[in-house]
């Protein structure tokens, strides 16, 4: 069966590709090994020239991918170019500090003939999303192939696209053949390649269910894993918030990539005595922003990415309005071509609502109900997932003792939204997954940490 790409802002196919046989799978993997032997022996100098000249590519092509990314998966073309961007910025990053992140190590107290090494494992399994169909992949990537390992790709099949001609930039730049591969094959079968001996680690980021079931498959072949998953993130906005502030971050980040993000804010946990202000204040900032057609500058809300999110979104609001909560914007299907859907709000959501108990994936904002702080933090917590979480309060102090002391989640912001560095770890804990990229100790996560003693 070929994989079909599908223009999400019109409905209209765009391509159509052949999966890679069994044969061609098995030859992508021999490649990788191949590659990896002389890959591993440069120096991280020579690496990073490799890793520059990909950064350069991308910079070269930025309009020509971001392109892609808004014709395969509806990304708003302002937003799709900064993703293009980012990953630059990525492999900037990590051939600058890759040598330093993973130098040897002496700790303190351990004997004078013994120290720490980091040092490749091989080929590394890439099993990534369509959200971010450019950002996904080098935050992996970047870190991964400058601590020597070698990459197979296996992205959504919706942006197939996207995923060839991430390798076609790692060609064009010159990177030796076999250290960054795409393989165009389902779901089923990347799976399965994770108990395959010649990977050595598999990264995935994706929903929970899929995420367990690939943790299962590397556990029972002992291999090691890095794990992003799903997040049905809360920020708590406190009565001593800056409202006009915090409605306006709040908007940002629900509907960054028109809500189709794992880190976005999902759930608005608000105290009692300035819910309506808020209510009225993220309404106005939700419901002005532009949606449209992706390819304009101008859009801030694009189409979700396949008619099946579409259906289980509206799905979740329905459900959500049928158990109590109230519909404040949105809420309804358009009509037309492409799977649009309005920004939308609800209130009075409560646990035990669709709205609530679910990953709302799309503009949709639930805004919960709060007595007091210790209720907020409750509710906030009162989730499966633990990616990120957000609190609003004009008491700074306040602020980081409940982000780094009582919010359950690999990432706690104050007064901002929650948003991945490349000098920072990120990850998340619970139903999001464990494991962790980006940063010193996530290109640590694709080494085997080795003690060395030499008498």
């Amino acid at each position: 069966m070929p994989i079909l790409t599908i223009n999400p802002a019109t409905g209209a196919r765009l391509r159509a590709y052949r999966e890679h046989t069994a044969r061609e799978t098995d030859a992508a993997l021999r490649r990788a090994g191949r590659a990896f032997a002389d890959w591993r022996a440069l120096t991280f100098t020579q690496r990073a020239q490799h890793l520059r000249a990909v950064a350069r590519e991308l910079r070269r092509k930025a309009s020509r991918h971001a392109a892609q990314i808004t014709a395969e998966m509806g990304k708003p073309a302002s937003q799709a170019l900064a993703e293009v961007g980012k990953c630059a910025l990525n492999c900037d990053y990590f051939a600058a500090n890759a040598a330093r992140f993973l130098a040897d190590e002496r700790p303190d107290g351990a004997p004078a003939h013994r120290y720490v090494a980091y040092v490749p494992l091989g080929v590394v399994l890439a099993i990534e999303p369509w959200n971010f169909p450019f950002w996904q992949v080098f935050r992996a990537a970047a870190p991964a192939l400058m601590a020597g390992n070698t990459m197979v790709l296996k992205h959504a099949s919706n942006v197939t696209g996207c995923a060839l001609a991430i390798e076609r930039v790692f060609t064009r730049a010159g990177a030796p053949r076999g250290v960054f591969q795409t393989l165009v094959v389902d779901g089923a079968r990347a799976e399965r390649l994770v108990a395959d001996h010649r990977v050595a680690m598999v990264t995935l980021t994706g929903s929970t269910e899929v995420g367990r079931r690939v943790a299962a498959r590397a556990g029972a072949a002992m291999k090691k894993g890095v794990f992003e998953l799903g997040g049905s993130d809360a920020y708590v906005i406190l009565a001593d918030a800056d409202i006009a502030r915090a409605a306006e971050l709040c908007a940002e980040s629900r509907l960054y990539n028109t809500g189709q993000s794992c880190v976005a804010a999902k759930r608005f946990v608000v105290a009692q005595s300035v819910l309506r202000k808020f209510e009225a204040a993220l309404v106005e900032r939700l419901g002005a922003r532009t949606a449209g057609d992706p390819r304009d500058p101008a859009t801030q809300l694009g189409p979700l990415a396949r008619a099946d999110l579409r259906d289980e979104l509206h799905s979740q609001v329905r459900r959500a309005v049928r158990a109590g909560a109230r519909l404040l914007l949105g809420g309804r299907l358009p009509r037309g071509p492409g799977w649009f859907y309005p920004a939308t709000v609800l209130t009075d959501v409560r646990p035990g609502m669709a709205a609530f108990d679910e990953e709302l994936f799309g503009p949709v904002a639930a805004i919960v109900p709060a007595r007091d702080e210790a209720e907020a933090i409750r509710l906030a917590n009162l989730t499966p997932f633990g990616l990120g979480a957000g609190v609003f309060t004009r008491d700074r102090r306040r602020g980081e003792r409940i982000a780094r002391e009582h919010l359950e989640a690999g990432n706690a912001f104050v007064n901002e939204f929650v948003r991945s560095h490349p000098a920072l770890p990120f990850g998340g804990i619970k139903a999001s997954g464990h494991g962790r990229e980006l940063g010193a100790r996530g290109i640590r996560e694709f080494t085997n940490v080795k003690v060395i003693g030499v008498r």
